[in-house]
C-alpha cells in the first residue's frame, strides 16, 4: 500500500517504508525493507523533488521475489504520481497493490 503526498518543487522527495509484524519475523522484515528502500532510491533518483510517499508493506510482500516486490511498487507509484499530477492543489492519495 503507498501513500503520497505532493510538496512544494523545492523540497527534496522523501520515502518512508513501514514493515509490520504481520509481515513476517525480522529476518524477513529487514529483507523486504532493503528491497523497498533500494527500489524508493531508484525512484527519488529520478523524482528528486516535490513528493512525500509512504510505503505500507502488506503480507504477501514477503512471499515477493525482488522483480515482483519492484514492479508492484513502481505500479504503485505510478499510479499515486500521476493522481497527485492530476491535481493542482497539495493533496494526499493511496495505491493498493
Amino acid at each position: 500500500m503507498l501513500y503520497g503526498s505532493k510538496t512544494a518543487d523545492s523540497e527534496p522527495s522523501r520515502v518512508g517504508v513501514i514493515v509490520g509484524k504481520n509481515v513476517g519475523n525480522a529476518v524477513t522484515r529487514n529483507l523486504v525493507k532493503r528491497r523497498l528502500r533500494h527500489a524508493s532510491a531508484e525512484w527519488v533518483s529520478a523524482h528528486p523533488y516535490g513528493y512525500d510517499v509512504v510505503v505500507r508493506a502488506l503480507p504477501p510482500a514477503a512471499e515477493s521475489d525482488w522483480v515482483a516486490l519492484q514492479k508492484d511498487f513502481t505500479g504503485c507509484l505510478v499510479t499515486v504520481v500521476r493522481r497527485l499530477d492530476r491535481s493542482e492543489a497539495p493533496e494526499r492519495v493511496s495505491g493498493v497493490s
